[in-house]
């Protein structure tokens, strides 16, 4: 199995994964962001597209931010993913998370609880466990980043700590607007994922874009020693 770290994204085997959308978040916000009405989310995905020709893009969940009311410009932004995906000839699959409750009043195509990408890995949104096991479950829903010296990444989680032996891929926001959940002391209980039974193996990666690079650091368990 191939996976690419990419931006805030992941490809495996030909599936892009993004995570945590959340569109609408500043217009819901009591801080003026107008940059953050998920432009930049799709000209980064635009990027994505070209540099990584997926056949497939998933949603991971929380496309929509607010729970009962949709901002104006979502339609819009949607309905430019949607074409932007088209016109790269891959398919747009959608995994409903917690926050999109109002999901079907801007998206009329099919609304998945989840997604198998192949015999052992499925999408899903992370908020809860799902009606399927896995292998492997690729998740968004806390947010992940790291503090280095610091500073405040956001990162990657992966290794065995998921139910019943499987391992998990946890996917940062790939709204740059949403703040992280820094994740340097925190223990399975802490997360809000029912899917991550335990931290101590979870290898945090950091994706640097500027120097075209993937960071791979070592286990939580041993990492917090170095910190």
């Amino acid at each position: 199995m191939t996976v690419t770290f990419r931006d805030r994204a992941v490809l495996i085997d030909g599936t892009l994964v993004l995570a945590d959308l959340h569109f609408g978040r500043g217009a819901t916000s009591a801080v003026e962001a107008p940059i953050e009405d998920g432009r930049d989310m799709i000209d980064r995905l635009d990027d994505l597209l070209d540099s990584m020709a997926p056949r497939t893009v998933a949603l991971a969940g929380d496309v929509l931010h607010a729970f009962d009311t949709v901002p104006s410009m979502v339609d819009d932004r949607l309905a430019a993913l949607e074409e932007r995906v088209i016109d790269a000839n891959a398919e747009l699959i959608v995994v409903a998370g917690n926050h999109d409750t109002m999901l079907g009043e801007v998206w009329d195509g099919p609304i998945a609880d989840r997604y198998r990408i192949d015999d052992r890995t499925v999408v899903v949104h992370g908020h809860e466990r799902p009606a399927v096991e896995a292998e492997r479950y690729v998740l968004g829903h806390d947010h992940p980043a790291i503090e280095i010296q610091g500073t405040r990444r956001p990162c990657f989680l992966q290794g065995p700590g998921g139910p019943d032996g499987s391992d998990v891929l946890v996917l940062p926001s790939f709204n740059r607007f949403t703040a992280g959940v820094p994740i340097n002391e925190m223990g399975a209980t802490d997360f809000q994922s029912p899917l991550i039974v335990a931290a101590d193996p979870l290898e945090p990666i950091v994706r640097d874009e500027r120097a075209d690079e993937t960071l791979q650091f070592p286990p939580l368990g041993t990492f917090r020693n170095h910190l």
